[in-house]
């Protein structure tokens, strides 16, 4: 008989940052890899992701995760050409390196395949 055990890992909770500033950007993504979530609360296809975003987190745990209000941070999702959400965009110390930008509901599978897409 095999006998599961769970993990007693913590699962973090990805930060969220309501109003995103140039000064904040450049903090969060100096060092490592590092994953903004572009989101709104209206938006049923960002709300679609919530289910599968801990075990998102969890499976890239190297990565830092960040929900950002893209309403709040309208001028910042302007300069960054995010016009459609849910959105990602990636950082490795400090440079972007892939972004997944469009207004689509996206799947946890189109999610994993991306973030693997860029190892």
């Amino acid at each position: 008989m095999i006998k599961l055990i769970k993990s007693k890992k913590k699962v973090k909770k990805m930060e969220e940052i309501k109003k995103l500033t140039n000064d904040k950007l450049k903090e969060i993504t100096a060092d490592g890899r590092t994953v903004l979530l572009f989101s709104a609360t209206w938006c049923p296809d960002c709300r679609f992701l919530d289910p599968f975003l801990p075990e998102i987190e969890k499976d890239f745990s190297a990565a830092k995760f960040y929900k950002i209000d893209r309403d709040d941070s309208i001028d910042i999702a302007k300069e960054l050409n995010i016009f459609g959400i849910p959105s990602f965009v990636v950082y490795q110390d400090g440079e972007e390196i892939g972004r997944l930008v469009n207004k689509d509901r996206k799947t946890k599978e189109e999610v994993e395949n991306f973030l693997n897409s860029l190892n």
